[in-house]
């Protein structure tokens, strides 16, 4: 669902309330020493919290039964209908043999299933990570005072059950905090968004939260509740603002499950319950940066800085990712901007070195004295920052280069650095289209409907990003160059390959060099909600932080434009029968999803800024398995990417 400017200006106001020279690279020989121009700096920083929120119109309530005599366990919670239809899904675990009742305002308890106008089997999935759940879809309820009550027998296991609600009202939930150490507190927030026509509201304005907590589930297992409050006193905007915070501390590296859960009555003066999950991976405080100086150094290549900033590190032979800008003085001696510069590094003798070209300098104009800004370093699985630094003074040697400002073209070595030696990373011969799956998947394309082709499999497995991409490559190495035809994960995976390491993708010729059908760029929110489920469930592949909006937000942040301008993408969505009423890919998912979506991917979190976008189409859905047929069978699509794909 799109959002309107007016919710992201709210948003962002009650939350502001309260490149390697050459000596350098042996550990990554082939990652690239990246930089741009000034104009792309805005984009290249760490994003805003507000960037990745999560709008939920659903609940997903954990179900704790407790014993009664007879032997007979029960759970029962009310159950708001904001208006007179209500669907919901109930996660069970395997062979569990549960009642599922429906209890009225005089107590009378009634089968959900007989009020039921249908009642689905079905699973919560993304890719081959599946969840089984039982939906529920019931018609024309009379009145608003209903409970759930499930029964079972001595033997039964807890479970989960999601709720949809009236999508006019919604949970807002994003991050507040900006370190995900260990020893770190972690910070969340609750406001409603609602909407009625033109007409939007935010906060207070938009109903009102009675109850607001959080439920925290960490890397061992244990679940803990922390209450949120909006009293002006944690980090939640003006007392009484609407605005709820709250946070937790992180006491151990991995992944933590947060979940908001919001109680109250909105603009209509309808009781509602909203959860919003976050998927937060967590990681140890592995370096630090040193001095407060780093220090530029003549590289072996015409034109080369190594600019080399001082750190600790903790663990020997870790790559992390490096972003930041080099700043020097005007004529009027202002601060000017010059670049931004960054890449995939490995610390090495106490110092992280990032390549640099000097052509930027003398482009820019700038002179003495110059700064290093904005430096972060991040764990390159998370894109979580371990270091950082607002300014570092940056001391640089005699420069060599001497072009005329107007005389530079900014070229491949300026903004990628220089290649490597050919020999010194593994290169193969001949030309080939890789056939990419995504998270969790087995090979996906019809190799048949492409030629000069090889299909990568990586089956079932949850890679981040980073392990994708260079699992690519290794592929890839068998020839001197490719292209990619992706799905899902596998074109973030492939843009991620080109952005930050050399590999065939750089030797391919051809009009497309990367395309990608159903890639969650912006994230998805399914993967939040898995991974509370598979907290209690267990999910075959795991949780995946890449794929959550915050996780995609953080990576993005480092992405270059120029390497999005390498992908061609498609999106697709269900086919519309009654506009979007009753429209779906697949049963589950479609209560958590904004339309248009193709059951995994929501159209407007498919959209890839600086890349081209081949369309949306509808008919055709994420995967196999779901209403429409799955969108990377379309045979007029293939045959469009195979005839422009780069090899």
């Amino acid at each position: 669902m799109t959002r309107t400017s007016s919710v992201l200006s709210a948003l962002t106001l009650l939350a502001a309330a309260p490149a390697f020279a050459q000596a350098d690279t042996s550990a990554l020989p082939f990652a690239k020493q990246l930089a741009g121009p000034p104009s792309e700096i805005a984009s290249m920083r760490a994003p805003l919290p507000t960037d990745a929120t999560i709008h939920s119109r659903s609940a997903l309530l954990p179900v704790k039964f407790t014993g009664e005599a007879g032997g007979e366990r029960t759970w029962q919670a009310s159950l708001p209908v904001e208006k007179d239809a209500l669907r919901f899904l109930v996660f069970a675990p395997a062979q569990a043999d549960w009642q599922v009742d429906l209890v009225g305002a005089s107590g009378r308890s009634v089968a959900a299933e007989s009020l039921a106008s249908r009642v689905i089997a079905t699973d919560f999935a993304l890719g081959e990570a599946r969840v089984p759940a039982v939906r529920y879809d019931l018609d024309n309820l009379q009145g608003d005072t209903w409970s759930l009550k499930l029964r079972s027998g001595a033997a039964a296991a807890d479970g989960y059950l999601l709720v949809e609600g009236d999508e006019a009202t919604e949970l807002a939930s994003y991050q507040t905090h900006t370190r995900q150490i260990v020893g770190e507190r972690l910070g969340l927030t609750a406001l409603l968004t609602a909407s009625a026509g033109d007409d939007v509201r935010v906060g207070a304005k938009a109903g009102r939260i009675a109850q607001a907590m959080l439920r925290v589930t960490a890397p061992d297992g244990s679940v803990t509740t922390h209450a949120m409050f909006d009293d002006g006193r944690h980090d939640d905007g003006l007392a009484g603002d609407g605005l709820f915070a709250g946070d937790f501390p992180a006491t151990l590296a991995g992944n933590y499950t947060a979940q908001v859960e919001v109680r109250g009555t909105n603009a209509r003066g309808k009781a509602f319950v909203r959860t919003a999950e976050h998927l937060l991976p967590v990681v140890e405080a592995s370096l630090a940066i040193g001095a407060q100086q780093a220090t530029a150094v003549t590289a072996t290549e015409a034109n080369r800085l190594s600019i080399r900033v001082p750190v600790t590190a903790r663990k020997q032979g870790q790559h992390y990712r490096a972003i930041g800008e080099v700043w020097g003085t005007g004529a009027d001696g202002k601060p000017k901007a010059v670049a931004w510069l960054g890449g995939m590094v490995v610390p090495r003798d106490g110092q992280l070195a990032l390549g640099f070209d000097e052509r930027w300098i003398a482009l820019s104009g700038a002179k003495a004295p110059f700064e290093l800004r904005e430096l972060r370093i991040e764990d390159p699985d998370h894109f979580v920052t371990v270091a950082s630094a607002k300014r570092l003074a940056l001391a640089m040697p005699n420069l060599r280069s001497k072009a005329n400002p107007a005389g530079i073209v900014v070229d491949e070595t300026m903004t990628m650095g220089p290649r490597p030696a050919r020999g010194s990373v593994t290169e193969g011969v001949g030309q080939r289209l890789l056939l990419v799956h995504g998270y969790c998947s087995n090979a996906v394309w019809p190799a048949s409907q492409f030629s000069t082709a090889s299909t990568f499999l990586d089956a079932n497995q949850n890679r981040s990003h980073d392990q994708f991409a260079q699992r690519i490559r290794t592929f890839g190495s068998t020839w001197n160059s490719f292209g990619t035809v992706a799905h899902s994960q596998g074109g973030a995976a492939s843009l991620h390959l080109y952005a930050f390491y050399w590999s065939g993708l750089d030797n391919a010729t051809g009009s497309r060099l990367i395309q990608s059908v159903g890639t969650p760029y912006k994230g998805t929110n399914l993967s939040g909600i898995l991974a509370t489920l598979g907290s209690w469930f267990g999910v075959a592949c795991g949780s995946n932080s890449n794929l959550t909006y915050s996780g995609a937000s953080s990576w993005l942040a480092g992405v270059p434009n120029s390497a999005r301008a390498k992908v061609n993408y498609y999106t697709t969505s269900f086919t519309l029968t009654n506009w979007y009423t009753n429209d779906y890919c697949q049963f589950a998912t479609d209560l958590v999803l904004s339309d248009p979506e193709d059951g995994t991917t929501e159209q407007v979190n498919g959209q890839l800024p600086g890349a081209v976008n081949r369309g949306h189409v509808t008919g055709q859905c994420h995967t196999a398995n779901m209403r429409d047929p799955a969108q990377y069978l379309n045979a007029s699509r293939n045959a469009t990417m195979n005839s422009n794909a780069a090899r």
